[in-house]
């Protein structure tokens, strides 16, 4: 087998090459299709999580705090009960909360999608390595080959909707066991 090295750069199959093209372009697609509300909070949300955030809350409020407080000379005091200040602070968290849960509710939509996605590719191959494994079975049978017993059991194409019924009823048991008797 070659020796695959981390410096040097291999060649990616042209399939590969397609599918990531194909993602990079269906992301900023999809980054396009967003509307100018969702853009602009999903930036206020990546600002409201950056370091930068932090050190502009830092001078801004201590500055505040060290003028209202009397603490810096020749500085007057705009807010010496600290209320503009409470109030700023106050609606700064409620507007942030509200750009947070925006970005969050995007995001949470397109992980909902590309698990859809991973599910769709999931049963894809779990239905063509059944179809293999049956095609191998049938191989070694013609050449007299034994195979596992297990063989007829993983030639069976799962259900999604059994595998579905059945956490159902999993969760429903684990939960009437939790609540105990009523």
């Amino acid at each position: 087998m070659g020796h695959f090295s981390p410096d040097v750069e291999h060649p990616l199959s042209p399939v590969l090459e397609h599918n990531i093209r194909t993602l990079v372009e269906r992301r900023q697609r999809e980054k396009n299709k967003s509307g100018i509300h969702e853009r602009a909070a999903a930036k206020v949300a990546r600002f409201a999580g950056s370091v930068y955030f932090i050190y502009a809350h830092l001078v801004l409020y201590g500055g505040w705090i060290l003028v209202n407080a009397g603490l810096l000379p020749r500085m007057h005091p705009f807010d010496p009960n600290f209320t503009a200040l409470y109030i700023t602070a106050t609606l700064e968290a409620i507007l942030l909360t509200a750009f947070v849960l925006i970005s969050q509710n995007r995001m949470a939509v397109l992980a909902e999608r590309q698990a859809d996605l991973d599910l769709q590719i999931s049963l894809l191959s779990e239905h063509e390595i059944t179809q293999l494994i049956t095609l191998m079975s049938r191989v070694a049978s013609k050449l007299g080959v034994s195979g596992s017993a297990d063989l007829a059991e993983l030639q069976t194409n799962v259900s999604p909707e059994q595998v579905l019924n059945r956490i159902d009823e999993h969760e429903e048991r684990i939960r009437s066991e939790e609540e105990g008797p009523a």
